[in-house]
């Protein structure tokens, strides 16, 4: 069944979903930015349909999330690799990944995130890029904002 296009929906959110709404789509990435590159690779460590993964992998390329190039001429094979765009996403997957490990992993994390530099594991902190303050949803307001078309705030918050 074909889900709801959000395409005509002015909102950041929205337009993101139309790329990576598709649930299989956010673990390929997940794949992807731990280094997987190859279509026989993405399916057999997601056990995901053929048919399903070619059209994802066809989507994230449009998308401009991935890019498709050949590593072999004879014979013909090609990998996907990330664009910057899609590099874009490490956050959204990191951020769902923590959600996971709080809320969804009763045996605790099943990955941790290990940063170069210092070596330690390390875990996402929003923080204001004005003052470097930690900041939670109570934290912030929203406003409207230059491409604002139609207001997405609730009647009385614009």
């Amino acid at each position: 069944m074909r889900r709801v296009s959000f395409r005509n929906m002015h909102c950041s959110v929205a337009q993101c979903l139309e790329v990576v709404g598709e649930w299989w789509t956010l673990l390929i990435v997940r794949d992807a930015l731990l280094g997987v590159a190859r279509f026989e690779d993405f399916h057999d460590r997601l056990g995901i349909a053929r048919n399903v993964l070619n059209q994802r992998l066809i989507t994230l390329v449009e998308a401009g999330v991935l890019e498709r190039v050949q590593y072999s001429e004879h014979p013909p094979r090609d990998e996907y690799r990330l664009t910057p765009k899609g590099r874009d996403l490490w956050l959204v997957i990191a951020a769902l990944r923590e959600w996971g490990d709080r809320w969804a992993a009763p045996d605790g994390s099943p990955l941790h995130l290990v940063h170069r530099a210092c070596g330690e594991i390390t875990e996402i902190v929003p923080t204001c890029s004005a003052c470097g303050e930690t900041v939670t949803d109570r934290d912030l307001k929203a406003i409207a904002g230059r491409g604002m078309r139609d207001s997405l705030l609730p009647a009385g918050r614009a």
